[in-house]
């Protein structure tokens, strides 16, 4: 076939697919200003937990803050730690780890911190291997 008709063969294809099943209409999905740059990660999962250590975090001779860790309340895991946070001095959450359903340990940075602007926002960057996700 010359490519031509190819193509008109393309064309009455699609024409007579619609004609056959009717009009197809597609739902608009509503988009936020920046979902090309949002991916989801479930956080923690809902397991019990006990808190095994609350530290002080110490960087270079000076208490910044503390880290608290804690453990899924499953015996099948052989972890000393399976989630912790860091806090601040004022008690304001920086950080938390945690391993997910598939053993995958999973870090998420608040992203003031990562923007490295002089406030937090609340909100968590998930990082995997120092990559942000």
């Amino acid at each position: 076939m010359a490519s031509s008709y190819k193509f008109y063969f393309v064309i009455l294809s699609i024409i007579g697919s619609l004609l056959i099943c009717g009009p197809v209409r597609a739902q608009e999905i509503p988009l936020s200003d920046n979902s090309a740059e949002q991916q989801m990660v479930p956080g923690p999962e809902q397991h019990p937990m006990k808190l095994v250590s609350v530290d002080p975090w110490v960087i270079e001779g000076e208490v910044m803050g503390a880290v608290a860790a804690y453990v899924y309340d499953d015996v099948t895991t052989q972890r000393p730690t399976d989630y912790w946070e860091i806090y601040n001095q004022e008690g304001e959450l920086l950080a938390a780890s945690w391993f997910d359903g598939f053993g995958i340990r999973r870090t998420a940075v608040d992203r003031g911190i990562v923007e490295e602007k002089d406030r937090l926002e609340g909100i968590f960057v998930v990082v995997l291997d120092g990559d942000l996700m």
